[in-house]
């Protein structure tokens, strides 16, 4: 069986006294394993960093530039084969790999900004004969912790910016769908980057527990579910490290009675179903405010109808499987359990079958959804859409702004005064009109509000430059330059 291994200072090491399943989650066969960290090998990666890090602070501006204009060549000439990597791991269609890459690429292109983003300032002659300027240094050794559902893109929003500031990187995969993570970082080798200056720990609790408490990491990246999140900013923090925890999300997508019916049915099943709902930005909560709710929730039901599902590699897929068979397990029981709390499932994703021994699952709906019912409390992280009936355009701010999630949002309107009021209003780090998933390009910066964000920045982006960096300002008096011992043309004073 294939295993899969740490990439440890420009190498791959593959031996290890645990191991665990790899599955393809479109056969639900294990198909391969992955060596799982021992402490001791996280600490050696950690030194492989520490060591590397200062020569690699060192290299120049340019140098580093190039570097990643050759990884966005390589990766776009293989994003093929590794979007097949993602989806024999993740399950996702191969249409969602490649745009997963993609959008990741957008990190490393702003990343190769960097001689302008790390620019400092300077003011000249503050007092007498003093100036003072700033500079933005790396912190050092920075760890990232990455999810399973864009095994692809999460890394690549984290190391590409952590590295163009002159920082070193320990990257811990999830250990669901752990083998692009040694693509890429073998990618970056190849495309120049010194050995150690970007290493790969596989592993699971143990691995992670080291990360958070060594000494020599300096700073901790996180992408995952609240609870975690917030475990990992307080543990992180309380051992000196600055952190950035992304959490969970419970998005929803406001749609007023003026909307166009078609572009939001369109916008609902794609946001909702894409992926199979494994996104921190899926929309989960459909808001129908007034007049809409009975034509919006129909459309949906007659499109979801047409939905092709089956696995990631067949071109008429439309949406894969869940990452494992416990969780897609859980997902079916929110299902289970709406009627009973009150809502009507309008369509039943359990009842679709498949032939095949993959963890497939077929697309839910669930109608007259209010808060304090589980489906729509939890973050459900699958495919199952949840529409809350509203009366007013006040009541869809109210229910969105009393959500403990502030991750993102949307609504669909024609009115340009409701959407910027709507702008306005919501409590959410990311707002999207008549665009459902407003993921930010990569000039801008990824993040949420509330228990979706513990720390202060958001991911990649302009935040990313100043929490992969330090600032140090400089203040500087020199001698008169009339006393100078280097003839500076000065008249001579009696």
């Amino acid at each position: 069986m294939q295993t899969i291994p740490h990439y440890i200072n420009g190498s791959r090491v593959a031996d290890a006294e645990r191991f665990g399943p790899v599955f393809n989650p479109a056969t639900g066969e294990q198909e391969k394993q992955v060596a799982l960290a021992s402490a001791a090998r996280v600490e050696e990666a950690i030194a492989a960093a520490k060591a590397a890090l200062p020569a690699w602070r060192a290299t120049s501006l340019a140098k580093r530039t190039n570097i990643f204009f050759r990884v966005r060549e390589i990766l776009t000439q293989r994003k093929a084969e590794l979007a097949a990597i993602l989806t024999s791991e993740h399950g996702k269609v191969l249409s969602d790999a490649e745009g997963e890459i993609s959008r990741g690429l957008e990190n490393i292109e702003f990343a190769t900004g960097l001689s302008h983003m790390l620019k400092g300032e300077r003011s000249e002659q503050v007092s007498s004969g003093v100036d003072v300027h700033s500079v933005r240094q790396p912190v050092g050794v920075v760890a990232c912790i990455t999810p399973f559902n864009f095994p692809a893109m999460v890394p690549l929003w984290m190391i590409g910016s952590a590295l163009a500031c002159g920082n070193t990187v320990l990257l811990k995969p999830s250990e669901k769908d752990p083998s692009s993570a040694v693509f890429i970082a073998e990618v970056f080798a190849e495309a120049g980057l010194p050995a150690g200056v970007l290493n790969v720990v596989q592993g699971d609790k143990e691995a992670v527990d080291v990360l958070l408490e060594h000494r020599d990491v300096k700073a901790v990246s996180f992408v995952g579910s609240t609870p975690i999140a917030q475990s990992i900013y307080k543990r992180a923090a309380d051992h000196g490290k600055r952190v950035q925890a992304l959490g969970g999300a419970k998005n929803h997508m406001v749609v007023l009675p003026d909307a166009d019916l078609d572009m939001a049915a369109d916008a609902a099943i794609s946001a909702a179903y894409g992926s199979a709902g494994e996104r921190c930005m899926a929309v989960s909560v459909l808001v129908a405010v007034g007049s809409i709710a009975d034509d919006l929730v129909a459309a949906i039901k007659g499109r979801m109808a047409t939905l092709k599902i089956g696995p990631g590699t067949d071109p008429a897929s439309q949406m894969g499987p869940l990452i494992t068979a416990e969780h897609r397990d859980k997902v079916g029981s929110y299902v289970a359990g709406a009627e009973n709390e009150g809502a009507i499932v309008v369509v039943d994703g359990r009842e679709q079958r498949f032939n095949s021994n993959g963890f497939f699952i077929g697309v839910s709906l669930v109608d007259h959804v209010k808060p304090g019912m589980r489906v729509y409390d939890d973050e459900i992280f699958g495919p199952v859409l949840s529409v809350v009936r509203v009366d007013t355009y006040s009541d869809a701010v109210s229910l969105v702004n009393d959500n403990e999630f502030g991750n993102g949002v949307a609504i669909f309107t024609r009115d340009g005064g409701a959407a910027r009021q709507f702008e306005f209003d919501v409590e959410a780090g990311m707002v999207g009109v008549n665009v459902p998933i407003p993921v930010p390009v990569g000039t801008f910066s990824f993040g949420g509000w509330k228990n979706s964000l513990f720390g202060d920045t958001h991911m990649y982006g302009p935040d990313s430059i100043r929490f992969y960096t330090r600032g140090k300002v400089v203040t500087t008096r020199w001698p008169d330059p009339a006393t100078s011992v280097i003839d500076l043309g000065f008249p001579q004073v009696d």
